[in-house]
């Protein structure tokens, strides 16, 4: 299948190898911040460490997205499909802190790796939601799928799911290696801040 951007393979290329070697110094580095969170989380409430759920990835391919779960556990057919208040209150008390500094992102270096994902880009969206885009709205799935994007720094979960998605599309439309590093410059500000962490009632399924 032809890749966008024919034009920006140098580009791609670097943005790769930055994925790589950055995604490989955290799970290094890092894993005495994972262990500890691993923990935290076993204790917050009975259920698995993880939590993984299908996502769209470059192209509408299904991949397993991995996060640190951060709400109560539930089977999945017991899961719901919509963001409610009940939802909100769902969340264990170390969930909410890893939410607030994306610390819940962390296991996604193995999909990074792995190379369904990267650090910068589209925000990976449940498959049935995918199939719902309009041709306009299917150009985010021309690029993998990111941990930080272009909404996180425009309203991160305070803005509705069709202006996340339309940041999507600006992504991807604007791509350049200069736009990754001044989101990755100005994510990393809003997290520390904690700014607009709260999710907004919407149409997407939690995600834990």
């Amino acid at each position: 299948m032809k890749r966008p951007f024919p034009t920006k393979k140098l580009e791609l290329a670097i943005k790769r190898l930055f994925d790589v070697t950055s995604c490989s110094v955290i799970a290094s580095a890092g894993l005495p911040l994972f262990a500890l969170i691993a923990a935290l989380v076993r204790l917050s409430s009975p259920g698995p460490i993880f939590f993984t759920q299908t996502r769209a990835g470059y192209k509408g391919r299904p991949f397993k997205m991995v996060k640190f779960r951060t709400m109560v556990h539930r089977p999945d057919h017991l899961q719901p499909t919509t963001w409610t208040r009940s939802e909100e209150e769902a969340i264990t008390r170390i969930g909410s802190l890893l939410r607030d500094y994306g610390l819940d992102e962390l296991p996604q270096v193995i999909n990074i790796l792995k190379g369904e994902m990267s650090v910068i880009g589209p925000r990976p969206l449940l498959p049935e939601q995918v199939a719902e885009f309009d041709p306009v709205q299917r150009r985010m799935l021309d690029m993998k799928p990111g941990v930080l994007s272009l909404a996180a720094i425009k309203g991160r979960r305070a803005i509705p799911p069709e202006q996340r998605i339309a940041y999507q599309v600006e992504y991807v439309d604007r791509w350049s290696l200069l736009l990754d590093l001044q989101i990755l410059y100005q994510a990393l500000w809003v997290v520390l801040q904690r700014r607009d962490a709260r999710e907004l009632s919407c149409s997407e399924k939690p995600a834990r």
